[in-house]
C-alpha cells in the first residue's frame, strides 16, 4: 500500500461528524465489541491501568470502568466531538480519563497500560505496523492486547456495484489477515491469536446503507476520493447494479479479531524485522447474518 492510503484529516472531519449519530447507528459496532470485550477474560489479574483505543463516544470505556472500578480506564479518540460523549457512557463517581491523540502517535510513557482494548478502529491507521509498535510500547511486560478491524471482503456488494457501473469503489482498503498477523508478529507481539467472522446486514435500499455509513463515519478515507454528490443518473445506475433480494439488499462485513500479549522480554528481529509470518490458510472463517 502506499504511504498516503488515508487522510487524517478526512477521518478526524468524518467522526468528528458522526459523534451524534454514532451510538444510535452503530449496531455491528456493539456486537463486535460485546464479543471483543470478552477477550479480557483472559487477564491473570486485575489491570490498573487501561486504555480504549478509538474509543469513539466510549462505550467500552465505560463497560471496562463497570468491570474494574479501581483500574484508571482512559478514553482516547483522534475526534474531539467523540469524547465529548464519554461521560454520558458511566457514572460520576467512576470518571473515565479521556484523550484526543492519534493511534500513530500515543501520548504516553512506556509500558504504562496492563490492558489496551481498541473495536474497529485500526482499519483507519496507516502505516498498521507503525500503530502496532507504538501500542507495545506503551503496554506493559505480559500485558494484554484485543483488537478488531475490518477486513478486505467488507462492503463487497458495494465495491461490485460501483465496479459494474465503471466506477472505482469509494471504499478504503483494509489489511487482511495475514498481514495483521505478520504486523503483530512484526511488531513482537507474542500468542496472538486471530479470528474472522463475515457479518451480512441488511437494509430496506442502497440510500439506507448509505446513510448508516454515513452515520456513523465510515466513509470513504482516500485522499483521492472524489467530492460533491452523486448525479441523479450515477446514482439510478448504482441502484440497478446492487443486488436486491426479497426487496432488501445485503452487505457483507469481514471483521477480524486479535488478542496479542507484549512478552517480558522483548524478542529479536531479523534484519528485515520479520519474526514469523501466519499462514492465513490456517485461520477458520465464520458467518454471522
Amino acid at each position: 500500500m502506499p504511504e498516503n492510503v488515508f487522510d487524517r484529516r478526512g477521518i478526524k472531519h468524518h467522526f468528528a461528524r458522526a459523534a451524534d449519530s454514532y451510538l444510535a447507528a452503530a449496531a455491528l459496532q456493539k456486537e463486535v465489541e460485546a464479543h471483543l470485550l470478552e477477550q479480557a477474560d483472559y487477564l491473570e489479574a486485575a489491570p490498573k491501568r487501561i486504555l480504549d483505543l478509538g474509543s469513539g463516544p466510549g462505550r467500552a470505556a465505560g463497560i471496562l470502568k463497570k468491570r474494574w472500578p479501581k483500574a484508571e480506564v482512559i478514553a482516547m479518540d483522534i475526534a474531539l466531538p467523540m469524547l465529548r460523549q464519554v461521560p454520558q457512557q458511566t457514572r460520576f463517581w467512576r470518571p473515565i480519563k479521556r484523550v484526543c491523540a492519534d493511534a500513530l502517535q500515543l501520548p504516553f510513557h512506556d509500558r504504562s497500560f496492563d490492558f489496551i482494548f481498541s473495536s474497529l478502529c485500526l482499519q483507519w491507521v496507516h502505516p498498521l505496523p507503525d500503530a502496532l509498535h507504538e501500542i507495545r510500547r506503551v503496554l506493559s511486560p505480559n500485558g494484554l492486547f484485543a483488537f478488531s478491524s475490518f477486513g478486505p471482503d467488507t462492503l463487497t456488494e458495494l465495491r461490485d456495484a460501483y465496479a459494474g457501473i465503471g466506477e472505482t469503489p469509494p471504499v478504503s482498503p483494509f489489511a487482511a489477515i495475514q498481514q495483521i498477523g505478520d504486523a503483530l508478529q512484526g511488531a513482537g507481539f507474542r500468542n496472538s491469536v486471530l479470528d474472522r467472522e463475515l457479518y451480512t446486514m441488511h437494509y430496506p435500499d442502497l440510500r439506507a446503507l448509505m446513510l448508516e455509513l454515513q452515520a456513523i463515519g465510515a466513509t470513504d478515507a482516500r485522499p483521492q476520493r472524489p467530492r460533491g454528490l452523486a448525479g441523479k443518473n450515477r446514482w439510478r445506475a448504482l441502484n440497478a447494479a446492487y443486488p436486491i433480494r426479497d426487496g432488501r439488499i445485503a452487505s457483507s462485513w469481514e471483521v477480524i479479531s486479535a488478542m496479542a500479549f507484549r512478552p517480558e522480554r522483548d524478542p529479536e528481529y531479523r534484519e528485515d524485522g520479520i519474526v514469523a509470518s501466519i499462514d492465513a490458510s490456517q485461520i477458520p472463517r465464520r458467518t454471522r447474518s
